[in-house]
C-alpha cells in the first residue's frame, strides 16, 4: 500500500513480522493439539511460545532455501535442542501454515473494517435526523420527477451499508476456515481430531474438505463483498457530486481554512472527496478478476494464488478501510443548502403531477389516458408550481373535470415528512 491510502491499523496486520507471527501462532496450537492427543512430550509448546520472530534472519536463510515456510521454521528450530525441535511443523505442509494463518489475518482486518462501518453509519444516521424534514426534488433519469425527503438519500445508503456489514459478519463466521490436512489435504500424518483440537484454539472452523490448500472461492466471497461495499461507497460519491454541481448546488462538501480547489481558479470548491472514492472503487472491484482467477489451480494445489494475495490482498482491505473512513468525514462535513433544496421541490411545476394524475382518476369517470394527456400538456406549458395549478383548473373547467385539492407548500411537506417517517421505522432507525 501506497503511504497516500495507507491505514495503519489495517497494514499492521500484513507486515511479514505479523504474517510470521500468525504462522507461530498456528503452530504453536498445532502443537498443544498433538500433545493432548499424546503423539508428542507434554510441555513441547512451551519452548517455541516466547521465540522471538527475526524477518531478517528468515530473509537469510530463504536465499538459500527458496522456501518461506522453511525458513521460517529454521529461524526457530535452529534455537531450540534438536530433541524438541524435531516436533516442530509435525505432519503439516507449507499451505496448512500460510492459509490458516491468513485467516486469522483477514478476521483481524475485518473487525477493523466492521469498526470503520459503524463509523460511517453513525454519520449517516446524524445527517438522517438532520434532513428528516427537509423537502427535496427527487430525480429520475437526471430529470426532476417527484417531492420526496432529503434524508431519504441518507437512509438508503445506510440501509445498503448495513447489508454489506452483515454480510462480513457472515463471512467471519462461517467464510473463514483452517486447514491442518497435510500434503494433498489427506490427512496422511495429522487425523482430523487433532486438527480440529488446534482450530478450536485459533477459534476458526475447520475446512470441511481442503486440497492442501484451502479453497479459494472462500476469499473470492470475501472480495466480492468489498467490491459491492467499494460499489456501495462510490454510489454515494457519485450522488454527492452530482448535487455538487455549480448549477445545481444542493449540497457541497466541506471546504477547510487554508484549503484551494485550483492551481489557478481561486472561486473553485471542488467535490475532492467523491472523486477520490469513486477512483479508489474502481480498484477495489478490480481485484475481484484476481480473485476468481486465484480459484483456479493445478490439482491439488499450486502456487499461482501466491504472488497475486501477497500484492493485492493487502491493498484491498487498506483501500476499503481508507474509503470508509474519507467517507464517514465527507459526510460529517457536508454543507447542505437547506432553503435552495426545499423552495427547488416546492416550486417546481411537475412536483404533484403523479398525485394529481391519480387524484383526478379517482375523481373523473373518464380514461386515464385522457387526463395524463391532459396533465402533461400543462406541467410542459408550465413554469412554476403557481402556473401548473391556475393552468390546470382553467382546463378542467373547459372540460367539466372536477378538480382535486392541490396541496399547500406546508401540506406537501407534511404529507412527505409523515410517509417518510414509516419507512424510517421500517428500517431500524
Amino acid at each position: 500500500m501506497i503511504t497516500r491510502y495507507e491505514v495503519k491499523e489495517v497494514s499492521q496486520f500484513w507486515t511479514d513480522q505479523y504474517r510470521f507471527e500468525t504462522f507461530l501462532q498456528v503452530e504453536l496450537a498445532l502443537l498443544k493439539a498433538l500433545e493432548k492427543n499424546k503423539k508428542i512430550p507434554d510441555g513441547t509448546h512451551h519452548a517455541f511460545k516466547d521465540l522471538p520472530i527475526n524477518p531478517q534472519r528468515i530473509a537469510e536463510i530463504e536465499e538459500t532455501t527458496r522456501h518461506d515456510i522453511i525458513a521460517f521454521c529454521a529461524s526457530l528450530t535452529e534455537k531450540i535442542e534438536p530433541q524438541i525441535a524435531r516436533f516442530f511443523h509435525f505432519g503439516v505442509t507449507s499451505s496448512d501454515i500460510i492459509d490458516t494463518a491468513l485467516s486469522l489475518q483477514m478476521r483481524s482486518t475485518l473487525n477493523v473494517i466492521l469498526e470503520d462501518i459503524d463509523k460511517l453509519a453513525i454519520e449517516l444516521k446524524n445527517k438522517i435526523e438532520k434532513t428528516s424534514d427537509l423537502l427535496c426534488i427527487g430525480r429520475s433519469h437526471g430529470m426532476h420527477a417527484e417531492p420526496m425527503i432529503f434524508a431519504q438519500k441518507f437512509l438508503s445508503f445506510h440501509q445498503e451499508l448495513i447489508r454489506r456489514k452483515e454480510d462480513y459478519q457472515s463471512i467471519i463466521e462461517n467464510e473463514l476456515t483452517g486447514q491442518l490436512s497435510g500434503a494433498v489435504g489427506n490427512y496422511t500424518v495429522i487425523s482430523p481430531e487433532i486438527e480440529e483440537l488446534a482450530l478450536q484454539e485459533l477459534k476458526l472452523r475447520p475446512e470441511k474438505v481442503s486440497t492442501q490448500v484451502i479453497p479459494r472461492d472462500h476469499i473470492s466471497k470475501i472480495i466480492s463483498v468489498g467490491a459491492l461495499l467499494a460499489t456501495t461507497l462510490e454510489r454515494m460519491a457519485v450522488e454527492f457530486r452530482l448535487l455538487h454541481h455549480s448549477d445545481i448546488a444542493e449540497i457541497s462538501e466541506g471546504f477547510k481554512a487554508g484549503q484551494k480547489g485550483s492551481s489557478t481558479m481561486p472561486h473553485k470548491k471542488n467535490p475532492i472527496s467523491s472523486e477520490n472514492i469513486s477512483g479508489l472503487s474502481r480498484i477495489i472491484r478490480s481485484h475481484m478478476d484476481v480473485a476468481l482467477q486465484n480459484e483456479i489451480l493445478w490439482h491439488e494445489r499450486d502456487i499461482s494464488h501466491s504472488s497475486a494475495e501477497r500484492l493485492y490482498l493487502p491493498d484491498h482491505f487498506g483501500l476499503i478501510a481508507y474509503t470508509l473512513r474519507r467517507m464517514a468525514s465527507t459526510v460529517r462535513d457536508l454543507v447542505i443548502n437547506r432553503e435552495h433544496i426545499e423552495k427547488r421541490a416546492t416550486h417546481n411545476a411537475t412536483a404533484l403531477t403523479s398525485f394529481v394524475l391519480h387524484e383526478m382518476i379517482i375523481l373523473n369517470p373518464v380514461s386515464r389516458e385522457e387526463l395524463y394527456s391532459l396533465i402533461q400538456e400543462v406541467s410542459f406549458k408550465s413554469k412554476n408550481a403557481d402556473d401548473f395549478t391556475n393552468e390546470l383548473t382553467i382546463r378542467c373547467n373547459e372540460r367539466n373535470l372536477k378538480l382535486p385539492h392541490i396541496p399547500t407548500s406546508t401540506e406537501l411537506k407534511d404529507l412527505y415528512i409523515n410517509r417518510f417517517q414509516k419507512v424510517l421505522r421500517r428500517s431500524g432507525i
